[in-house]
This record gives structure tokens, sequence and C-alpha cells, in this order.
């Protein structure tokens, strides 16, 4: 569903998407109890889950307090934050000197959701920053505490984050190629010199789009493997190995690099076959590639690929990260 809706607006994608990721959260961290109140909650009165998670911002404090903590600070990059019903959140323990997990009701006083994300593209994704000012967190609440060590289970999520991104970014390679391939035949006009009378016959454009959607296939094939993969993981519940885990990043990690790489070079190079014509603010083909460079820079592509040469090398899995 992410692939599909990012093909138009990877925006709504990355909303989309990301409010499933705090679901899964919920099912991962959270206990039986924690799970049946607010998934049943969510189904019944229709909450939409924003995020507040941003593993490496620690300015968001968790004090101790009888019952539950005090929350005092800020956290970036906090998609889907604006309009939420709850969210996600991480907040730093300077006493144990790591972070809890929790879910929050967005919708209180001390909670100030600032909508300021003005980044050029994915602009639609309200990922910007959430205060917490003197705000009561319940232990009912706290899905993994402080100085906890997650369970294999329990760091499916960051996988899934990923592999959230690699369709996101496959997506928008599928729509630039889409809007290119359909620019092509209808409107473009053939270049003087290739002797054709249309674009789409010419036999260096032809080139050119085999090329582009060589990037796309193996990308589609490894995301659909990868999510095969993550499916047969899940299911095995908290009988999740550490060996489990890892090869699942390994078979994530190939399928968002592949992505990752479709979806920049496709909404880059479709200018080139389409020509100076289809930059026309009109057609607004510039947001594939401004959409994609944004949110692939979400964590570095060079550390997915020493994984992978890590891997290939020595059979040495990812540490469990909330990236890797």
């Amino acid at each position: 569903m992410i692939r599909i809706l990012a093909k138009a607006d990877s925006a709504l994608a990355h909303i989309f998407g990301f409010h499933h990721l705090q679901l899964a959260g919920i099912q991962l961290y959270g206990n039986a109890q924690q799970q049946r109140r607010l998934l049943t909650a969510s189904a019944e009165q229709q909450f939409f889950w924003g995020n507040a998670l941003n593993p490496l911002d620690k300015r968001t404090i968790a004090s101790p307090s009888k019952g539950g903590y005090i929350l005092n600070g800020v956290k970036s990059f906090s998609s889907g934050s604006v309009g939420s019903d709850w969210l996600t959140i991480s907040a730093w323990d300077d006493t144990t000197q790591s972070a809890l997990v929790a879910a929050i009701p967005t919708n209180q006083p001390s909670i100030t959701v600032q909508a300021d994300w003005d980044a050029f593209g994915q602009k639609q994704t309200d990922s910007g920053n959430v205060h917490f000012a003197h705000v009561f967190l319940p232990d009912e609440w706290v899905l993994q505490r402080p100085a906890q060590t997650p369970t294999p289970q329990a760091t499916l999520r960051s996988q899934i984050a990923q592999l959230v991104m690699a369709n996101l970014y496959l997506g928008i390679g599928l729509g630039a190629f889409d809007a290119a391939r359909n620019y092509t035949n209808d409107e473009a006009k053939a270049w003087f010199a290739s002797g054709v009378n249309a674009s789409a016959e010419d036999p260096f454009i032809q080139h050119r789009y085999g090329q582009l959607w060589m990037l796309l296939r193996p990308a589609i094939a490894l995301a659909d493997q990868a999510a095969a993969t993550l499916d047969q993981v899940v299911d095995k519940g908290v009988l999740v190995t550490a060996n489990d885990r890892g090869e699942l990043a390994i078979a994530i990690a190939e399928a968002k690099y592949l992505a990752h790489q479709a979806g920049i070079e496709v909404s880059s190079q479709m200018f080139e076959l389409t020509g100076a014509r289809s930059t026309s603010s009109r057609y607004g083909y510039d947001r594939f590639w401004r959409n994609a460079r944004v949110h692939t820079l979400h964590d570095p592509i060079d550390y997915k690929l020493r994984d992978l040469g890590r891997y290939a090398l020595d059979g040495r899995l990812p540490e469990p990260t909330p990236y890797s």
C-alpha cells in the first residue's frame, strides 16, 4: 500500500506508513494489556498515530515520579504529529543513561506540536518538533522501561521502519517512471537528429528507459522478498531469535539500498528523457526528485553498504539499532 500511495503522493504514503509503524511498535513493545487497550481503542475510536520517537534526539528527559514519569524537552523529526490523537515517544532517563519508549495522548495542554517542517521535499509529512512541558506519563503507557534490554522480537520495529522507507522510495521511482513514460508517449517531440517521428521510437530513448527499468525491477523483487521474510519472522512471535532478526536486517538493507538508488536516479534522469518542456511547473515532476532526495537522507545509505559488505565478507549480521 505504501508503494502504491507513494507513486502519487509520497508524503501521504509516509504518514500512512508511519501511522502503522506506531501500531506495530505497540504490538512489539507492549504487554498484552497495553496491546488490548491501545489497539482496541485505536480501532473503535479511529485514532491517528504520530511519531515522536527520534532515538538520536535525547532532549526529551524522563524524570521518575510517583506512578510514572515527568517529561520535559523537545523531539525533532516527529512525522505525523500534527493532527495525531496519540504519539509513540522515546525519552531519555539520565539515571540509567538509557531511553524509555511509551505511548501518550497528543491532545493535552502540556504537549505542543510545532508545525515547522520546512524541507524542500516531503512537505506534508509534518515532521517538525513536539514540545513536552512537565507532561505526566503514567506507568501504564510505558512500553519499554529505561535500561530494559529489548527482545529480538521488539527490535523488529526498526526493520519495519526500514521496509516502510524502501517501499516509499520505490514508489517514488515508479511514479516518476510512469510520469516520464506518459509524457514521452503523449507529449515529447522527437529530437531532430533522431530520424524518427516520435520520441518513443528513438533508440537512444528506448535504451535509457531500459536502463531505468532495470533499476526498478530488481528493487521491486528484493522489496517483495524482504516483505515475505518479515512476515515469516513476525509470525514467530516471542520465538524470534537474534539470528532471525539479523538475517531479516540483511534482506531489508538489500531492498532499501536498491530502492534508494532507483528513487534518486529515476526521478533525476527522467528529465533527460522528457526534455526541457517537461520542467514546466504545471507538471510538477520535480516533486519526485525533491521527495526522494529529502527522505533518502533519513539515515546514511553508506552504513547499509557497510553492513552488507561485512555480511558478504564474513557473515557478520548487523547489530540491532534503531536504524539497522
